[in-house]
């Protein structure tokens, strides 16, 4: 069996998956399939969905996203592809065979890999949502000038989004603090996907444009990517409904 026919079989055969009225999506930033799964296995999802990152795929491979749906989550998988748009293609549709709810790649793969996967998946009859990386939440703007883009991260931000929406996609991942002017910019219906999620009481680790809850909210993001104020708490579910008390 192909690894192509291995993705629809899984798709296939996974379970109903519940659709949370929540918009938190936790980090699943685990080394192991077995840490992940115990992670995992103290949340509820019908209050959140959860995020599978590079490390952790990379460990596991598709049965992660498996063992995930078996517990009634919706994944993000977040591997931000970023090559020629045949292969940036390619690799969205693989994502979406094995029924993750939402895959992303980086806008600076320019417009005709965005257009390219966007059509891919329309034409494979997917419902994943595609959404696209602006400027990481880590970059700074002598970051960005170190790279040749002698602009301000804001501006950078808001030009990778209009090429994202010009593509077709359903939205970026962006900072709290960017999300406000990205609505306006791009319209109520372009999701807004925030991670630097961080409680008050949580220090800024590597992220450095970070919010909390609350105010992202406010800003205008739809969805909110929580990692370690969760998933470092002694008790997750317990923190993650304070923080959904909050919103």
């Amino acid at each position: 069996m192909t690894q192509l026919q291995q993705s629809k079989s899984i798709l296939q055969n996974k379970p109903q998956l519940t659709r949370p009225n929540s918009p938190i999506i936790v980090a699943l930033d685990k080394a192991s399939l077995n840490e992940a799964l115990a992670l995992a296995d103290q949340l509820d999802p019908k209050y959140c969905r959860v995020k599978v990152g590079k490390e952790l795929f990379t460990r596991c491979g598709p049965q992660i996203i498996d063992e995930l749906h078996q517990r009634g989550f919706e994944v993000f998988l977040d591997l931000k592809f970023h090559d020629i748009p045949n292969t940036t293609a390619q690799a969205v549709l693989a994502a979406a065979d094995m029924g993750v709810w939402m895959v992303n790649v980086h806008a600076s793969a320019g417009l005709e890999a965005m257009q390219t996967a966007k059509e891919r998946l329309v034409n494979g009859g997917h419902e994943t949502l595609l959404i696209a990386v602006t400027v990481l939440t880590s970059m700074t703007e002598v970051g960005l000038r170190q790279l040749g883009i002698d602009v301000p991260v804001n501006e950078q931000v808001e030009r990778l989004a209009l090429l994202t929406k010009e593509a077709g996609l359903d939205g970026v991942v962006c900072s709290a603090q960017e999300a406000s002017r990205l609505k306006q910019l791009c319209g109520m219906d372009f999701q807004l996907v925030t991670p630097g999620i961080r409680t008050l009481e949580d220090a800024a680790d590597d992220q450095k444009r970070i919010c909390t809850p609350e105010q992202a909210m406010k800003n205008g993001s739809d969805y909110l990517v929580i990692g370690r104020s969760i998933t470092h708490a002694d008790n997750p579910t317990q923190k993650m409904s304070q923080i959904l008390d909050t919103l």
